[in-house]
């Protein structure tokens, strides 16, 4: 058995693993919407509670919650072009219709069926209302709906079709190893062009 001492060093090793990882893929995040906003669409993230990340919320403390949701797995945010939403009180407020559509970028840190950290990207499109009650009265509601439903929403990310009570929506990722986005060029060449061209393509 460890003692504890090196118990302490192996717990404090591990939190500076993951802190350094969540640091990384916040600075990625916050790359991308640079250079997202300098493109013709001025893309700005969207702020579903402000400027963040969507995840599942639940930190309860029964064992299957300690398990899968203390420790952030995975996460989102989407951008949208600047003339398609509104910015109030520093959140944003994007109108669900058909005509909407966003590029939306996902990173799984650790999940049962994926081999290493993986970063999707892409676009969603077609998004349609289908709840008759006021909720969701804007796409950004759907963020942490989309996290919790993610097994249905993303089985089949080539080819998005998902339809709840709340909402329907279309679209299509592409996948890429977290650790082969290394640079600003693997940024853009990975992430940003085929993003931009599925975009552009619906």
């Amino acid at each position: 058995m460890n003692n504890k001492s090196e118990i302490v060093e192996q717990t404090n090793l591990a939190f500076d693993f993951i802190e350094k990882l969540y640091l990384e893929s916040s600075y990625l995040i916050k790359e991308i919407e640079g250079i997202l906003n300098e493109e013709e669409e001025k893309f700005i993230i969207g702020r579903p509670g402000g400027y963040g990340i969507s995840s599942i919320s639940s930190r309860g403390l029964e064992a299957n919650n300690v398990r899968s949701w203390w420790l952030l797995k995975k996460f989102s945010v989407f951008f949208i072009p600047e003339e398609k939403t509104a910015l109030k009180g520093g959140g944003t407020i994007t109108k669900i219709d058909k005509d909407l559509k966003i590029l939306y970028l996902r990173i799984v840190l650790y999940d049962k069926n994926i081999k290493e950290p993986t970063v999707y990207s892409g676009v969603l499109y077609d998004i349609e209302k289908k709840s008759e009650t006021e909720y969701p009265s804007k796409f950004e509601q759907m963020m942490a709906h989309f996290e919790i439903n993610d097994y249905k929403v993303f089985k089949n990310i080539k080819k998005i079709n998902y339809e709840s009570t709340y909402i329907e929506i279309h679209g299509e990722l592409i996948k890429n190893s977290l650790f082969e986005i290394t640079d600003s060029e693997s940024i853009v060449e990975k992430i940003i062009k085929p993003s931009l061209e599925l975009y552009r393509k619906y």
